[in-house]
């Protein structure tokens, strides 16, 4: 099956944002553990930084990247005409 110029673009901006996503998942989960003796000068919330990060920050930034994945591509499947559901 030969994929149209417009699966093409789909799938690059797909990449794209999963590519992104992924690069702000690791930022949170590595990156601020590895430096988390020198963000641990930053208090939020009468806690470390680092602390905050890994008791609940983390937390959050992953169900906002679910949220943000699963509405960005909502709006790109119906943009381009494969979005599942409010079929009768």
């Amino acid at each position: 099956m030969q994929l149209s110029e417009k699966h093409h673009e789909y799938w690059r901006k797909n990449l794209r944002l999963t590519a992104v996503l992924l690069a702000i998942w690791f930022t949170v989960t590595f990156v601020v553990i590895y430096f988390a003796p020198q963000l641990n000068d930053i208090v939020i919330m009468g806690f470390p930084f680092a602390f905050y990060m890994g008791a609940q920050g983390a937390l959050i930034v992953y169900v906002l990247i679910i949220w943000f994945y699963a509405h960005t591509m909502n709006k790109m499947d119906k943009a381009y005409g494969v979005h599942e559901g409010d079929e009768e």
